[in-house]
């Protein structure tokens, strides 16, 4: 065993005397040890009862004869840290949280892990320590949070996000919003539609590294806690049989995953976390590659925000293992490709699609192509990405004059008093990893623009990223960023753009003699933030397209 290095032998009495102050007997010290690797706090609703995972998954260990020993990692919860400085924080964070988990795994030579998390940064985070480490280890969630009640209808964080668009339309009162506010999340867990924790949640599962139902069973379901159990005893059997995620995710698991996510529908953020976790492992990964899948996958799922679905109803429906069911029916699913459980065929064999109107058929889909689209052209040479499946059809093309900000505030200011017209093309620069740095989420302009109704009338453009809760015509990480002289940097007011979904092109209607002479013109800006963690992280970070990740030498 690995932990064998901390234990063993003549040399390691002093070893044994330190885990012998914790408590733990010579049979303990002897078995397994397996670390619990939970990120609960007090501040991210999908974090606060972690703890409960944590025991469950305890008991596990225990039952199958290893012995747990728990640390934890930090987490930041993006909806507080939604439209303020604190956003630059959210994305960095991920690194922060993969190199503070390999450390404390590394350092004390565990023989395996189960890694327990539940929102954005945190999940992508977890799962890339898990590959660079490379010991047997099961991912487990906390579980999303059931949908709220607003009279009739099923409400979540993001239909806040919206009122707040209505009540500054005049549409709804402050107090209206203000009631929405107190029933949109109804207790802990990972906010109830399809934005990014439960995106990455579920594509844990399609990726090999989570068991059935991870992504999809609710935070406050007894099931939750089995599954938990379940993870922490599966953790010492993959001690046994040496299976690392090396051994399990391949080139199949990564496309398994990239075709989950476009008949779910799934966050844009999946196109920065699925590049960082697979390169971990020195798996290839493109946006030729992600166009190519979703090309031929048909998106049938429309949850939150793309429709009035939400994670319990995916879960009812069959959850994961019922959509790459309906998937193989077009052979989009490699059976073949490993799970911490066994092979994918074995997995789906007995999933069943409950309910077509959740999970359509793959012979009735919402649109043949999936939910995610790659767009390219001299507004985004590196490629730009969008949610298709959450576009108004009258806003899969368009085109309309350039509004260009520098920074964000600058845009919502714009939006919120008004000044942003039916047609305009919103262009907000200088946000991508570089230059926000830190690539902030910008939910508080789609969800305004989505609540005044200008979703179907206004395009969102930008070097930084959206949050997974975004509908409307909201394209973001545009490669290269203006802070790297990509072309977005010379876009000006009443320049007119070209948007066209459906052929994936993004164009600004410049000619290139004229894009040239504007890219001498050009100097770089002083940067926003130059000291701290955030300055490093500019220094070191990679553009959008291969998923701002912090690159490393290669392997000969």
């Amino acid at each position: 065993m690995k932990s064998d290095a901390a234990k063993k032998g003549l040399t390691k009495a002093p070893h044994r005397s330190l885990f012998k102050a914790l408590g733990l007997t010579n049979d303990e010290i002897n078995q397994p040890l397996v670390a619990i690797v939970n990120s609960a706090n007090e501040i991210i609703p999908g974090h606060r009862d972690l703890d409960k995972i944590a025991a469950a998954a305890k008991a596990g260990v225990r039952m199958a004869g290893g012995t747990p020993m728990e640390f934890s990692t930090i987490g930041i919860c993006d909806g507080i840290a939604m439209n303020h400085a604190g956003m630059r924080y959210s994305l960095p964070s991920r690194e922060v949280i993969a190199d503070s988990v390999e450390l404390s795994l590394e350092a004390h030579q565990f023989d395996g892990a189960v890694l327990i998390a539940n929102c954005d940064k945190i999940v992508p985070g977890m799962l890339m320590a898990a590959c660079r480490v490379d010991i047997p280890s099961v991912f487990v969630s906390g579980g999303p949070m059931l949908a709220g009640r607003s009279g009739d209808k099923a409400v979540d964080l993001i239909s806040v996000f919206e009122a707040v668009g209505q009540a500054k339309a005049g549409q709804i009162s402050e107090e209206e919003l203000e009631a929405l506010s107190d029933v949109a999340c109804p207790g802990c867990g990972s906010c109830s539609g399809l934005f990014t924790a439960n995106s990455m949640n579920c594509l844990a599962e399609a990726i090999g590294l989570a068991l059935p139902g991870n992504g999809t069973i609710p935070a406050v379901n007894a099931a939750r806690i089995r599954l938990a159990k379940e993870a922490g005893k599966l953790a010492v059997k993959l001690i046994a049989d040496d299976l690392t995620p090396s051994k399990i995710v391949g080139a199949g698991s990564l496309k398994n995953a990239l075709a989950v996510d476009m008949a779910i529908g799934g966050s844009t953020n999946t196109m920065l976390h699925l590049p960082a976790i697979v390169n971990e492992l020195d798996l290839d990964f493109s946006l030729e590659m992600v166009d190519a899948i979703s090309a031929k996958t048909p998106n049938i799922c429309r949850i939150s925000p793309a429709g009035t679905d939400h994670l319990e109803d995916l879960n009812e429906a069959g959850g994961i293992p019922a959509v790459m069911k309906e998937l193989d029916k077009k052979n989009l699913i490699d059976k073949e490709a490993l799970t911490v459980l066994g092979n994918v065929g074995d997995i789906i064999k007995s999933a069943r699609n409950r309910n077509e109107k959740v999970i359509r058929s793959i012979d009735n889909p919402h649109q043949a192509t999936g939910g995610l689209a790659v767009l390219r052209g001299n507004l985004a040479p590196d490629g730009a990405i969008v949610k298709q499946s959450a576009v108004r059809k009258e806003m899969l093309t368009h085109t309309g004059p350039a509004r260009v900000f520098d920074t964000e505030e600058d845009a919502a200011e714009a939006i919120m008093t008004g000044s942003a017209k039916s047609g305009d093309v919103i262009i907000v620069r200088y946000e991508g990893p570089k230059g926000g740095p830190g690539m902030r989420e910008m939910l508080t302009l789609t969800s305004t623009l989505a609540g005044m109704g200008l979703d179907a009338e206004v395009a969102l453009i930008t070097d930084g990223r959206f949050s997974g809760g975004t509908r409307g015509a909201a394209i973001g990480h545009v490669s290269p960023e203006a802070m790297e002289g990509g072309p977005i940097a010379y876009i000006q007011d009443g320049d007119i753009i070209e948007i066209d979904i459906l052929s994936r092109k993004l164009n600004a209607q410049v000619s290139e003699a004229e894009m040239t002479a504007r890219a001498k013109l050009w100097r770089q800006p002083e940067r926003k933030i130059t000291k701290g963690y955030l300055s490093r992280y500019a220094d070191i970070v990679s553009s959008a397209d291969k998923g701002a990740i912090v690159e490393r030498a290669k392997k000969d």
